[in-house]
């Protein structure tokens, strides 16, 4: 594209300075013909005056050997017959008879060919005929500064050609390059570097489809870091009826079975970790999309009784103590149910793989104005790090932990608006406190939110 444009400009300017260097090249040729015209023209008419006075050959030969033309000897004077006298010629004459006398009848000025230039016949009319004064131009005058106005044209042409090749090459160079960059990257993103991104620069078309490409390269981005983020759940989802599975096998007794289905559970839950632990590690993460679009939402209670329901079996086993409030009114949410119940489930899975048997557990609901607060309380030994513990990748992978399921609780709540806080629990362990926003102001953590936060903790 580059060299194209360099092409392109080089013929249109060639073009049009030929069109315009030619014509004035000859119009300077013809500017300087007609200069010495005009100047032979003037020094034969200065002889007008004396031929009107006398026609004396010796005084008609000092009068043209003083002119300037005459003293070069470039005049001649052709005298007619007068008063019987023989006609004459005075100077130097170069033209022949016939273009004497072809001047003589036409009345006027002319010029005749003559051997290194061409001479000027001025006729001046005397009483008794018609005197012709004869001045010769030598060539050298006729194209005198014809070649330095020619040699000035070129260079003026040359100058204009370069120049527009200068300025085509710059703007090939500044078409080209962001091309050149936009192909790279493409390249770049086709081998999986998801980082590569395109500078908005150059012409406006180009500025246009690095806009449109490094969107792409968003969108794409976005939908592997989504995939991930749910392989991720769905693994970690997968945790908690394994830890069932590992919890009942401590029911089984002993025996080759009980062993084989015990160390089948354990290599199973290495496995999800696994799974786990490379989805969360792949590059580049994103923020994860809201839990539900418009009219998504459930029964925050209904669903808490259900997922109590399943757990307090095992709680039973375990000799766990159990206490759920709030959840005796609908409290409607604007999460997904399948979402609300991974998140949950992460939570209650937490309390029986991180605290011992017999300890007991809580879950509380608070609902207010714009807020819902879920609190999973325990009497455990508690969090040493909550902070790290929010965070996904956190986790060590001690004891089968990723860190993932309180990160699925933290994007559950934050898709609301709302947040997620670990803190100390009034029976001594860990209290998780899920905030889900709702309402018409649902996604502000203003002062509003906040003080809707204050008030739902109020109730409590």
């Amino acid at each position: 594209m580059r060299w194209a444009l360099v092409r392109v400009c080089l013929a249109v300017t060639a073009m049009v300075v030929v069109a315009f260097a030619v014509p004035l090249g000859l119009v300077v040729k013809e500017m300087a013909r007609d200069r010495a015209v005009s100047n032979a023209e003037r020094h034969g008419a200065g002889m007008g005056p004396t031929l009107s006075i006398t026609t004396d050959r010796e005084e008609l030969t000092r009068a043209v050997a003083t002119s300037e033309a005459g003293g070069d000897g470039r005049m001649a004077v052709y005298v007619p017959e007068v008063g019987g006298a023989p006609a004459f010629e005075v100077g130097d004459p170069r033209a022949g008879a016939r273009a004497v006398e072809a001047t003589r009848a036409a009345g006027r000025a002319r010029t005749a060919e003559v051997p290194g230039g061409f001479v000027v016949l001025q006729p001046t009319a005397l009483s008794s005929g018609t005197a012709v004064v004869e001045i010769f131009v030598p060539e050298a005058e006729v194209s005198n500064g014809v070649t330095t106005a020619w040699l000035v044209l070129a260079g003026v042409g040359i100058a204009l050609v370069i120049g527009s090749v200068a300025v085509a090459d710059r703007l090939g160079v500044r078409m080209v390059q962001p091309a050149k960059r936009l192909a790279g990257a493409a390249h770049d993103l086709g081998e999986g570097k998801l980082g590569v991104r395109v500078p908005e620069e150059g012409p406006t078309e180009l500025r246009l489809a690095a806009v449109a490409f490094n969107s792409m390269a968003d969108q794409v981005v976005q939908l592997l870091a989504n995939e991930r983020e749910l392989a991720a759940d769905l693994s970690h989802r997968l945790r908690t009826p394994l830890t069932v599975l590992r919890l009942n096998t401590a029911s089984l007794g002993d025996g080759p079975a009980a062993e084989q289905t015990r160390v089948a559970v354990e290599r199973l839950e290495r496995e999800v970790d696994t799974i786990i632990r490379t989805a969360r590690d792949a590059k580049p993460r994103t923020v994860a999309t809201a839990a539900g679009g418009p009219g998504a939402g459930c029964d925050a209670a209904e669903v808490i009784r259900e997922r109590m329901a399943f757990w307090s079996a095992l709680a039973e086993d375990e000799g766990r103590e159990v206490r759920v409030a709030g959840v005796e009114r609908p409290v409607r949410v604007p999460v997904v149910r399948a979402e609300l119940v991974a998140a949950l489930d992460a939570l209650l899975g937490n309390v029986f793989r991180h605290t011992g048997e017999g300890t007991a557990f809580s879950v509380d609901v608070h609902s207010g104005e714009d807020a819902v607060i879920v609190l999973v309380s325990d009497a455990g030994p508690g969090i040493a790090d909550p902070e790290a513990a929010l965070a996904r990748g956190a986790g060590s992978g001690a004891d089968g932990s990723t860190g993932l399921g309180l990160d699925i609780v933290r994007r559950l709540a934050e898709s609301t608006g709302g947040d997620v806080r670990v803190g100390r629990s009034v029976l001594g362990g860990t209290e998780v406190r899920l905030w889900i926003q709702r309402g018409a102001r649902r996604g502000a953590l203003g002062r509003r939110g906040h003080r809707a936060r204050r008030r739902a903790v109020g109730q409590a």
